[in-house]
């Protein structure tokens, strides 16, 4: 590899990881600032229920949407990087997330906050697919696995600097907008992206040999679509977990320490954020050289049963809360690295940026279900989180059997 062609895979690669991990960034402000805002501006509001029932409801809500934006941005963004490029289109995606959660700053009710956080989600759900597309197609075969940890760890790496930042600064009903504002300053990437990364000579040759393509139509033609609808539900499962249930333990360590304790919602961040970006390098790495299916296998086993035992089996929070926390952030965090593996290699170049960021988005709807489900199973508890999530969380053991439906990719090319 000569000189020039290393440093366009780094740069590839560090385009990537940062868009990413801002991803994260952006995701994990909202889990920050989720229970002091939505108490902010239920004082506004009339309302006949509880501050924690009101707060699960909306957080619920908020959620879901910020699920199905992902998924239609990761439908437009990804056929937009299959007809003009994957380094425009990614330009995009970290001008549109930046921005609209910057502008979070001057919602007044939880709808205005909801569709701020769907627009932002647009981006979101864009750039996963273009960056993960432009890795892979630029690095060879042997190192796939590492750089799909890499990937899926950027966004943990993102979603553990906001709550060290939450650690530092106590966020409350009165200085959460400015933790807002300082969402939008990812927006300066776009511009370092469009500047110095180079687009992918696989996708052009790409182009070159076969013309522009209609991803939209052939990822769900007879050849592709019974793939399609696997790494769909793969995705699912995966979202549903995380979304639904483990997405919530800061909002339900704030409720365990009932309020008390400003700093247990971003130490629960922190340690779940650090496992997660273990998990992932550890769940790419496994698969690379296990297999793909044994190793979605065995993160669905882990996943239901420290899952169960945590949300079940444990009532304050304290060191064994944290220690579970760790582990269960890096075992359901792990489909994050095994995802950006096995995604690219299912779909040909022509489409595979559209493949991946519909199966992956498409799964986030799914997700938006379970957010909303938890939401409503939140409320239908009494404000119990913890009841809630040990029901959304036996969504892993679908994942036990339907992995073995899937065709093994382990030492293959990615497919022309």
């Amino acid at each position: 590899m000569n000189d020039t062609s290393r440093r366009a895979r780094y740069l590839v690669l560090v385009a990537a990881f940062l868009g990413w991990m801002f991803d994260g960034l952006e995701m994990g402000v909202f889990l920050l600032v989720a229970h002091p805002t939505l108490r902010d501006m239920m004082g506004e509001i009339a309302v006949d229920v509880s501050p924690d029932q009101f707060v699960g409801l909306w957080m619920g809500r908020i959620t879901a949407l910020f699920l199905i934006g992902a998924a239609m941005g990761g439908v437009v963004f990804g056929w937009l990087g299959d007809r003009i490029g994957r380094v425009r289109a990614m330009s995009l995606t970290i001008l549109a997330y930046s921005g609209f959660t910057g502008l979070c700053y001057f919602a007044r009710e939880p709808w205005q906050l909801g569709l701020f956080r769907f627009l932002a989600a647009f981006g979101m759900g864009g750039e996963w697919s273009l960056g993960v597309a432009l890795v892979m197609e630029a690095w060879p075969r042997d190192k796939r696995p590492l750089l799909a940890g890499i990937i899926g760890a950027a966004s943990n790496v993102g979603f553990a600097l906001i709550a060290v930042f939450g650690l530092w600064l106590k966020v409350t009903q009165h200085n959460w907008r400015w933790v807002m504002v300082a969402g939008a300053a990812p927006a300066l990437l776009a511009l370092l992206v469009q500047w110095f990364v180079p687009e992918s000579e696989q996708w052009k040759e790409s182009v070159r040999k076969e013309g522009r393509a209609r991803p939209l139509q052939e990822i769900f033609s007879s050849s592709l679509l019974v793939t399609t609808l696997l790494a769909i539900a793969f995705a699912a499962i995966a979202l549903i977990g995380t979304w639904g249930s483990v997405q919530w333990l800061p909002v339900w360590a704030d409720q365990l320490t009932g309020g008390t304790n400003p700093q247990a919602k971003a130490a629960t961040q922190i340690v779940s954020g650090l496992g997660a970006v273990i998990g992932c390098l550890i769940g790419a790495l496994f698969a690379g050289k296990f297999g793909r299916r044994p190793a979605y296998f065995g993160l669905c086993l882990l996943s239901v049963v420290l899952c169960q035992y945590l949300f079940r089996g444990v009532n304050e929070y304290g060191n064994t809360f944290l220690v579970l926390v760790f582990c269960i952030g890096g075992v359901t965090a792990a489909f994050y690295g095994w995802l950006p593996l096995y995604l690219p290699e299912l779909f040909p170049t022509r489409v595979r940026a559209t493949g991946q960021g519909v199966s992956f988005n498409s799964g986030r709807v799914l997700a938006a279900v379970g957010a909303l489900t938890q939401g409503q199973l939140v409320s239908h508890y009494g404000g119990s989180y913890a009841q809630a999530g040990a029901v959304i969380t036996l969504v892993y053991l679908v994942g036990l059997g339907l992995i073995w439906l899937a065709p093994e990719t382990k030492n293959r090319p990615l497919p022309e």
